[in-house]
């Protein structure tokens, strides 16, 4: 039973290409010359997932890195379906990301990476700022660790042991 409903997530599940970009291997016989891809699969309702992928060709290196993606989906806190309960800021490697929560109506003001994450997780009103590396991927990591970092006021309530109204 369980295996049914992977395959529906699955079905359910948007891809965005964040970046192809081809790689090179140097070898006394010449380059060998492949392909990466990164790519972001959400259902934008709180799922988001990110992966990467390489392969001689370019479809077969987007296939890759969908299946790698749906592995690693994760479920978003969100606050009414539409943003995110407060700022977090993630860093890595030397691209850093910080993501305020917005009022409604103000949309997704992201760039690059960081929008195709924010837009496939559901986010629908939210600032974010790249500081630092502009690396697709790792910005895209950056970003979904932000969104990982996120704590709903239950959560918050439960780790400390209080209700809700205490807060």
């Amino acid at each position: 039973m369980p295996k049914f409903e992977k395959d529906s997530k699955k079905n359910l599940l948007e891809e965005t290409v964040v970046s192809i970009s081809r790689v090179t291997k140097v070898t006394k016989g010449g380059r060998h010359f492949r392909f990466s891809a990164t790519v972001v699969v959400g259902n934008r309702k709180g799922l988001v997932g990110i992966g990467t992928g390489k392969a001689n060709e370019v479809p077969e290196a987007i296939k890759k890195a969908i299946q790698a993606a749906n592995k690693n989906v994760i479920k978003i806190a969100l606050i009414d379906n539409r943003t995110i309960p407060h700022d977090a800021t993630a860093k890595v490697g030397r691209a850093e990301v910080l993501i305020k929560p917005a009022k409604v109506g103000t949309g997704v003001i992201a760039g690059g990476a960081a929008r195709a994450v924010l837009e496939l997780a559901g986010v629908k009103d939210i600032v974010s700022k790249s500081l630092g590396s502009n690396t697709k991927i790792n910005v895209a990591k950056a970003t979904l660790e932000a969104l990982k970092m996120q704590k709903t006021p239950e959560r918050v309530a439960e780790l400390r042991g209080k209700k809700v109204e205490e807060l």
